[in-house]
């Protein structure tokens, strides 16, 4: 995928549902030349408000559908803005679960302008059930006690702290986002069901000894839609150590779900029982808060010192205060 990138953000007024374009801006900034919003779109990313036409002009080179809807769909009124961009001489890049090359008119703009639809939801291996087997090296997992929670922004955090303190780690994509920022993984939720614990040790293979795969969560264990690909991937990844993110904000499950979230006791016990199937060892070793409403910092290293006295582990909004604690007790147990 061609840098620099565009990011559409269509006429979204919430950042959660633009999470892939703020997610890319977040971690790879120095990739991304600008935005498109459409009329009504509120999210704003500090990114210049670009034309196709002055994008090309700024030598633009991909335009990245930034939007994560429910069912990952591709709006029908996105389609002039997709079409527009390849006729401006931009490649489209989409993590959607809707193929951008089986939207007729947009197919056709691609096969007439000669521009490249990239669809980095769709997995390219063929995988198998996974084995069990236990393999080389030490794996990190990040967990949710419900969708959305920070288990992506937790592990590319913990990625960068690890490499810092001159940790040989890697982070593992998981999702469409994971994908554009790492530039490698797979779309875990793309996978055919009794595959995914395959294709988790495929994303994590045997390493050296001293080497850690940061591999991003998905899902939940408490959440009914998705608990399934979070199992899959849990049993598959094999984690030596996992950290539980959860927003703190929620009380009960996102969307239109009136299902209470679990304590941190019984999300802990959850897990670690769920892990032990394929690794005795597994364990948690941190919690990641997000506090961010909270404006006062004082407030959140209130919360923060609260949940850690509660579950007896070091607590951080990676975000805010970075993860040094958490990365502190997992180099300490490793």
């Amino acid at each position: 995928m061609q840098a620099p990138y565009l990011l559409f953000l269509g006429d979204v007024t919430d950042i959660t549902d633009a999470k892939t374009a703020a997610g890319i801006k977040q971690w790879r900034g120095e990739l991304c030349g600008g935005q498109l919003r459409l009329p009504g779109g509120t999210v704003d990313l500090g990114l210049p408000d670009l034309t196709l036409a002055q994008a090309a002009e700024r030598g633009i080179k991909t335009m990245v559908i930034g939007i994560a809807n429910d069912g990952g769909f591709i709006a029908e009124h996105w389609i002039t803005s997709i079409v527009g961009a390849l006729e401006a001489g931009l490649d489209v890049a989409s993590g959607l679960h809707e193929r951008l090359g089986d939207v007729p008119a947009i197919a056709a703009a691609a096969r007439r302008t000669g521009r490249e639809l990239i669809e980095v939801r769709q997995p390219e291996n063929i995988f198998k059930p996974g084995s069990g087997r236990k393999r080389s090296g030490k794996r990190l997992l990040t967990v949710g006690t419900d969708c959305a929670v920070g288990k992506k922004y937790t592990a590319l955090a913990i990625e960068k702290e690890l490499r810092k303190r001159g940790v040989n780690a890697d982070f593992r994509a998981t999702g469409q986002t994971g994908i554009f920022i790492s530039g490698r993984g797979v779309a875990i939720d793309s996978v055919v069901a009794d595959f995914i614990s395959g294709a988790a040790e495929w994303l994590s293979p045997e390493n050296t000894p001293d080497h850690w795969d940061v591999v991003e969560g998905q899902g939940s264990l408490f959440h009914p839609s998705y608990a399934g690909v979070t199992l899959g991937l849990v049993h598959g990844t094999q984690p030596d150590a996992m950290v539980v993110c959860h927003d703190a904000r929620r009380s009960t499950l996102m969307g239109d779900y009136n299902f209470p979230i679990p304590n941190f006791h019984t999300c802990i016990d959850t897990y670690v029982a769920a892990a032990r199937l394929t690794n005795p060892r597994a364990r948690v070793v941190g919690i990641s808060l997000n506090t961010s409403h909270l404006k006062d910092d004082r407030e959140a290293r209130q919360l923060l010192e609260k949940t850690a006295q509660e579950t007896s582990l070091p607590c951080c909004d990676p975000i805010r205060f970075g993860v040094g604690e958490i990365v502190d007790n997992l180099l300490r147990q490793s």
